[in-house]
């Protein structure tokens, strides 16, 4: 079969979610295609390339429920939990481009693209649409770097000075962080706070620059 762009990046990713982007290599990837390593470079210059290459893939096949008739608020969550469940299904890929890529999202992704229509949906002015979506996309991108490389399971065991002791402190001890509560606890977070914005700015309190 010929090589083409589109097979160099599905071997990549297959390579990338067994072994880790570190362990990738031009050689490796022409060993999966059964090709010269030479040939590869007819299609892509580097490693470097190729990994935009898969980024690029995988977020384009992003897919997510469509829900124009529910509150943008529990779009958002659902926007939200579909691309946390991408990042988990290509967790080597995704912290790899979460810290390496910024410009990882482009205009044209489908997260992107839903995204804004929701924040335009909940009432934002159009001139602070991509300002409070690219917001949104670091804290969330924050969240599930953070969740991928098991900081923040670590940083959420973590006792804080002044913690109350009794029963509570031993039926807690050892008990591993619940991320999935962690991860909706921050998008309600955020949507409140875009809430009490436009709260803000109906009564006339000023939510502007």
């Amino acid at each position: 079969m010929p090589l083409t762009e589109a097979g160099i990046y599905a071997a990549a990713l297959r390579l990338i979610d067994e072994d880790g982007v570190e362990a990738l290599t031009m050689r490796k990837l022409a060993t999966e295609l059964d090709a010269n390593p030479m040939s590869l470079y007819h299609h892509v210059p580097n490693k470097e390339a190729v990994l935009r290459g898969v980024t690029r893939m995988v977020g384009a096949q992003f897919r997510t429920v469509t829900l124009e008739n529910a509150p943008w608020q529990e779009r958002i969550r659902l926007l939200a939990t579909d691309f946390r469940t991408l990042a988990h299904r290509h967790p080597e890929l995704m912290a790899y481009s979460f810290s390496h890529q910024p410009d990882f999202i482009q205009p044209d992704d489908p997260f992107w693209t839903a995204l804004t229509a929701i924040v335009a949906a909940a009432g934002v002015a159009q001139s602070e649409v991509s300002e409070i979506a690219a917001l949104m996309v670091a804290v969330v991108v924050g969240v599930l770097g953070a969740e991928l490389n098991g900081s923040l399971q670590q940083w959420a065991s973590l006792e804080f000075p002044g913690a109350a002791a009794g029963a509570d402190e031993a039926t807690d001890a050892g008990r591993a962080p619940d991320q999935d509560h962690m991860f909706r606890l921050v998008i309600d977070t955020l949507i409140m706070g875009l809430e009490g914005r436009l709260a803000a700015g109906r009564n006339g309190q000023g939510a502007g620059r």
